[in-house]
């Protein structure tokens, strides 16, 4: 079992790839050869959402963080072991969430790949109507001011869409914009 320290940081950027870099998505591009949506919530942020980003948060504190892992499937093994910890001490609240669907046995990463798929970002606009993320702004609505959006890019369509989100009818999230979005090809030039 190799391990290594790393500074504990909740801000840190592996996943979703640093602030300065317009466009970079870091190794996401995982989750989604695996067809899994990542969903990025500002970890302060309010509601039901913040519960994800502290799972997110608590995984990468115990596990990414601490372990250094030889492949894909050590990670698995490892990540299984701790979602299983973590299940156990918090039971009630586990006996709803969905079921995991099992990692594949024959995936291998191709860090290649075009991104196919889509990545949520939970923001908040600003004074403008203008919400950051992937590393620039985008104008959402100049009447939704500093509220919460629910930010959809999809690679596939080359668009991202823009939902309100309010606490007071949950269900309803009207679309407040639909924006172009073509990324640079930008293959994944990390390592996992």
């Amino acid at each position: 079992m190799a391990c290594r320290l790393m500074p504990n940081s909740t801000t840190t950027t592996y996943f979703r790839a640093p602030h300065h870099f317009a466009n970079t998505v870091g190794a996401i591009s995982l989750c989604l050869q695996l067809t899994v949506t990542p969903v990025f919530v500002p970890p302060f942020e309010h509601g039901m959402q913040n519960t994800i980003e502290s799972f997110n948060v608590l995984w990468q504190a115990k596990l990414w963080q601490r372990c250094r892992v030889g492949g894909v499937s050590e990670l698995q093994m490892r990540s299984d072991r701790y979602i299983a910890a973590h299940r156990a001490r918090t039971q009630s609240l586990a006996e709803v969430a969905p079921r995991r669907h099992p990692m594949p046995k024959e995936f291998e990463f191709n860090a290649r790949a075009a991104l196919r798929g889509q990545i949520v970002f939970i923001r908040r606009t600003n004074e403008s109507g203008d919400v950051n993320m992937l590393g620039q702004s985008f104008h959402v609505s100049p009447t939704w001011l500093h509220r919460l959006v629910r930010c959809q890019v999809h690679f596939d369509q080359q668009e991202i869409r823009c939902f309100a989100l309010r606490r007071r009818a949950p269900a309803a999230q009207p679309l407040l914009a639909t924006i172009p979005y073509h990324r640079p090809d930008k293959p994944f030039q990390g390592a996992l």
